[in-house]
């Protein structure tokens, strides 16, 4: 005999789905008195071996040693920088996980309701240092380390940037992070655990960028952790069957199912024991895979197959530019969409999915009633990317827990919250309809009853979540204004609009800044306010911590703040409004020699960072004048590039007497284009070409020099941004949704450049319009400008001369071959659409302020100790707060000793 079992049921799935506890969140039993119950063993003996934090000296250096012998397993005698690097993380780690289980065990005690930040991106940069400052042993470890023979800053810069994202995106999400468990919030991530990160970027000889891989886990990572208990079965392709029963049910079966295995990252709170979590999600074949989803008897496919579904979370997604074309493979369907990535579903939705079950199997811990579920939850939407995750509850709600349409949504509605991060109309992402039922057939049948309600019956037409019977019912007669606000664009193929699922199926929507929410309200998704009304419709104005993007990346001035202001760090750190005790010293000489002598010491950091990664030498007695973002047409680095080209042949024509008189500038740019972004790689090719021709001109070398730092990254940024003077975020008016990188730059002295877009407009109200410089027509202007440039174009050279001048220096050959350029050069001469030839004369004449502004040392320096005093709003434990009081309706949970 042996064991057998029946084809017909392989691939389908089991209902309803079994609750399995995880070995952690598990609470003693009590006995006759209400007391704790030890569950085994003797508890002495336990406790007496339970770890607590290790805060002296002797403890931190005998546990680097421990790990050094035992995690290592190496000895005083081959132990290098790297590996006591891997040393002090492991023992860091250490702590974090004592505060850790503490934190999720108090969680599970008190059972507060709890929010979920669902991201794609989360840019964490290096951990080490920010948790040796959130513990508040930065300087027991470096005593401790000095003891043992190495040097603090030597091992923190051995950590590799973790690869989980590639832009502010992701940088926000982890600011987001940090925040929350600094205020003692009980807010978890969700995301991806990407084996390679976005690409590592080189440039070629000829100035062009280049992309190899970013295999950032090949040293391991020492702060995660993995969690073999926690695995998830996720579905793709198959079939899904309806149930003649008036429900709405359906039964998803066939197909392939994936493997999802959870690896825990520790969040610790600043000055608090509150150790939140990010969990990253990692696809593995599942050994039992589906041979009914295969060809029959085609073992080396079906192997093939199933071990494809490790690619799922392989690559950060590589594309944020353009359609470039459909791949369909067994396990992957990767569609390259408009918006802020390359949409591989197939990774959408094994995140969301994997996601929402962990959450649904935590909350079932509380043995609660399914529909108590938005009392104990909140989901926020981090952009459109986890818009699956409407569809997927509704599923999981309507398919396992057999909870009616109406329920189910209910549920929904109340959970999730959503923000945008965008109005580019590219940016919002459209996904296929065919390709869409054709990986995930039962999430697009859903889509499908959201807006025709097929399975309902008819008392459904008076219900508003009824999409197309509810607007007809409210603007009879409107059909326009149905095709406008349907979830389906009809077309070849039809899409589905995910922001606008997204928005119907989320409690509250919100924007990034007091602008960009404007426009929200006002273009993409007027339709949805008209409908909904107003209050849905929210703003929260991005933040930045602090601790890192002050007190970590620019520790001199912290010192200097918290001696000015007598406060120790603790404080204002947590309460950055304190900053604006800075300003009464702006009128104290020796306090403005110390600002500005700081700043002088971290442009010769940045120099010196320069000179040994990339053998160049940079004059720091000048301007230093930055621009790093992600590449891309709207944030117009273009501009940029052409202002610091008319820059050079201005100098070029200046006497030796004049340019005596000339303010001398070092402009910087980083940043990385998206592989299959024509235009932007083309910009980079601009700048690094440029950049040779201004560096080796004997005529202006000592006025003017221009440098691209490759591979741009956080720690990068940490330390680009304590060095500037002078930052630049210029994107057309109305293009720019919030930013970040601006609060940075501010929040450590160097002044804005900029267009009146985005947070710029809410930092010149707080630093006064005195401190900043504007420049560009303003967000009404915009369409009528394109309109201009379409129907009643105006020949450049008539209309903006002196751009003119630049182009046409650079289609004839000056900084290289001048044909590689015309496409590039075409999107100005053409159609415009980013206003390049409207702004420029403006921009031109803003830099000249920013020049006359600089030659008064003194008056600089009081604008940047004021533009620093004033940046109080923009701290992200602001942010996080308006999210738990406003929209989650959590509240924090002190932190209890086990």
């Amino acid at each position: 005999m042996t064991s057998t079992i029946d084809p017909n049921t392989i691939g389908k799935p089991v209902r309803p789905r079994r609750h399995v506890r995880t070995l952690t969140g598990y609470l003693p039993e009590k006995d006759e008195e209400g007391r704790d119950k030890w569950p085994k063993g003797e508890e002495k003996v336990w406790k007496d071996g339970m770890r607590s934090l290790d805060k002296d000296v002797n403890d931190i250096t005998r546990s680097f040693v421990n790990h050094v012998q035992t995690s290592l397993a190496r000895q005083p005698y081959n132990i290098d920088d790297l590996g006591a690097y891997h040393a002090a993380a492991l023992s860091t780690r250490d702590n974090l996980l004592v505060n850790w289980n503490d934190t999720q065990l108090t969680y599970t005690r008190k059972a507060p309701k709890r929010a979920y930040y669902l991201s794609l991106e989360f840019l964490m940069g290096r951990t080490l240092d920010n948790a040796l400052l959130n513990l508040g042993l930065k300087d027991e470890y470096k005593q401790g380390v000095r003891k043992l023979g190495f040097n603090i800053e030597d091992i923190l810069e051995q950590e590799r940037d973790a690869g989980l994202g590639n832009g502010g995106l992701g940088r926000l999400a982890a600011c987001y992070l940090d925040s929350s468990a600094s205020q003692e919030l009980p807010v978890w991530g969700y995301g991806l655990r990407y084996k390679y990160g976005i690409f590592q970027q080189l440039i070629s000889p000829s100035g062009d960028q280049l992309e190899a891989p970013d295999p950032w886990l090949d040293n391991q990572n020492p702060w995660e952790l993995p969690r073999l208990d926690v695995t998830y079965q996720i579905r793709f392709y198959g079939h899904a069957d309806r149930l003649d029963d008036g429900t709405g049910r359906a039964l998803w079966q066939g197909g392939q199912e994936v493997l999802a295995q959870a690896y825990d990252v520790m969040i610790p709170g600043y000055g608090t024991r509150s150790t939140n979590n990010l969990r990253l999600w990692e696809s593995k074949p599942k050994r039992g895979f589906d041979l009914n989803s295969f060809n029959a008897g085609n073992y080396e496919g079906a192997v093939e197959s199933s071990n494809s579904a490790q690619a799922i979370t392989s690559v950060l997604y590589p594309n944020d530019h353009t359609w470039k074309g459909v791949e369909i493979e067994a396990a992957v369907v990767r569609v390259l969409v408009s918006g802020k990535g390359a949409m591989a579903y197939s990774v959408i939705s094994f995140w969301t999915a994997a996601s929402l079950a962990d959450i649904l199997r935590r909350f079932k811990n509380l043995n609660k009633h399914i529909r108590e579920f938005p009392d104990y939850v909140a989901i926020q939407l981090n952009d459109t990317h986890p818009t699956l995750a409407i569809p997927e509850l509704m599923r999981i709600l309507i398919d396992e827990e057999d909870l009616s349409w109406d329920a189910a949504w209910s549920i929904v509605t109340n959970v999730f919250f959503y923000t945008n991060h965008t109005v580019l109309p590219e940016a919002l992402e459209k996904w296929p309809v065919p390709l869409l039922e054709h990986v995930l057939p039962r999430h697009m049948q859903i889509i499908y009853d959201i807006v025709y309600l097929l399975p309902m019956k008819p008392r459904r037409a008076m219900l508003i979540q009824c999409a197309i019977l509810a607007v007809e019912k409210k603007f009879p007669g409107d059909r326009d204004r149905l095709s406008r606000m349907s979830l389906i664009e009809e077309g070849i193929p039809k899409q589905v609009r995910m922001a606008h699922l997204a928005c119907i199926g989320s409690r509250k929507v919100n924007g990034v800044a007091e602008l960009h929410s404007e426009l929200v309200r006002t273009t993409i998704l007027k339709d949805f306010v008209e409908f909904e009304g107003i209050s849905k419709f929210g703003n929260v104005t991005n933040g930045i911590t602090p601790r890192r993007w002050l007190d970590q990346c620019n520790p001199e001035l912290s010192a200097l703040i918290s001696k000015t202001l007598k406060l120790d760090k603790s404080v204002w750190l947590k309460d950055l409004t304190k900053l604006e005790g800075l300003l009464p010293f702006t009128e104290d000489k020796a306090f403005r020699d110390e600002w500005a002598a700081i700043k002088q010491r971290n442009k010769e950091r940045l120099a010196h960072y320069v000179q040994t990664t990339l053998g160049l030498t940079i004059r720091t007695d000048a301007m230093f004048d930055v621009q790093i973002k992600r590449i891309h047409e709207y944030k117009r680095q273009t501009l940029n590039i052409l202002g610091v080209i008319h820059r050079y042949f201005t100098l070029k024509n200046m006497s030796a007497e004049e340019k005596k008189k000339v303010n001398p500038r070092v402009v910087f740019f980083a940043g990385k284009a998206a592989p299959a972004y024509f235009i932007a790689k083309l910009t980079i090719r601009l700048i690094v070409n440029v950049a040779r021709v201004i560096n080796s001109d004997p005529d202006t070398k000592d006025y003017l020099q221009l440098y691209f730092l490759p591979d741009y990254s956080v720690s990068l940024a940490e330390v680009l941004i304590p060095a500037s003077d002078i930052s630049q975020h210029i994107s057309t008016a109305g293009t720019e949704a919030s930013g970040t990188s601006n609060m940075k730059f501010c929040l450590n002295g160097g002044l804005l450049l900029g267009t009146v877009d985005g947070a710029n407009i809410e930092i010149a109200e707080e630093v006064g319009e005195s401190n900043v410089f504007f420049f560009g027509h303003l967000t009404p202007a915009v369409e009528d400008l394109r309109y201009q440039h379409l129907y009643h174009p105006i020949p450049i050279e008539q209309k903006c001369p002196a751009l003119a001048h630049v182009i046409n220096q650079v289609a004839a050959g000056v900084f290289g071959d001048g044909h590689v350029y015309e496409p590039l050069l075409n999107t100005i001469r053409q159609s415009d659409y980013y206003l390049l030839t409207d702004d420029f004369d403006s921009y031109i004449a803003a830099l000249a302020m920013v020049d006359e502004a600089y030659l008064d040392k003194d008056e600089w320096a009081k604008k940047s100790i004021r533009t620093t005093a004033k940046m109080g709003k923009f701290s992200s434990d602001r942010a996080i707060n308006e999210y738990a009081e406003s929209y989650w309706n959590i509240e924090p949970v002190i932190v209890e000793k086990a």
